[in-house]
């Protein structure tokens, strides 16, 4: 008996929250949700903004982006030519980016094999947790190995730029 009372006052509770829509058409839906009060314009935003429609200033948006970054597609491909004219190699470049595109295609594949083992993904992402959490203490947290990391980049720099 009491189970069936307190059913009963919990649906006289949903029945109050609902409210009645006051239109002639009704609309059907899924949710018990009362709806949302209707919005209140506030001054956040200033009038100029309010006055153009959204269209416009969509407009206004792309042909700022336009005139602030435009980028000669003849001069970039000019320039593309003359360093690959530059390179002596060539077959060795074309066999460098083909390998670079199948290994990306490979570790793509690995990845999605060891994505699909269960409990495979979780663990791995612990590793990375521990070795992040690693790195932060050996490298970050004092100023005497931040200094050592920052020796560490430049000689790894001057290696691979050639200077050393």
């Amino acid at each position: 008996m009491a189970a069936t009372a307190s059913s009963s006052s919990s649906m006289v509770a949903t029945a109050v929250l609902v409210p009645r829509l006051q239109t002639a058409v009704r609309t059907t839906r899924c949710s018990a949700l009362p709806p949302l009060p209707p919005r209140v314009s506030t001054v956040s935003f200033s009038s100029s903004v309010k006055l153009i429609p959204g269209s416009q200033r969509f407009s206004l948006l792309l042909a700022k982006a336009s005139d602030e970054t435009s980028v000669d597609t003849g001069e970039l491909f000019t320039d593309l030519k003359e360093k690959w004219d530059k390179v002596e190699n060539k077959s060795t470049v074309l066999l460098y980016g083909g390998g670079a595109v199948v290994a990306v295609w490979l570790s793509s594949i690995l990845v999605g094999a060891i994505n699909s083992v269960p409990l495979l993904p979780k663990i791995m992402e612990l590793v990375g947790l521990g070795y992040t959490g690693w790195f932060i203490y050996r490298y970050l947290l004092f100023k005497s190995s931040r200094k050592e990391l920052a020796t560490d980049i430049e000689a790894l720099k001057s290696k691979i730029a050639g200077t050393e």
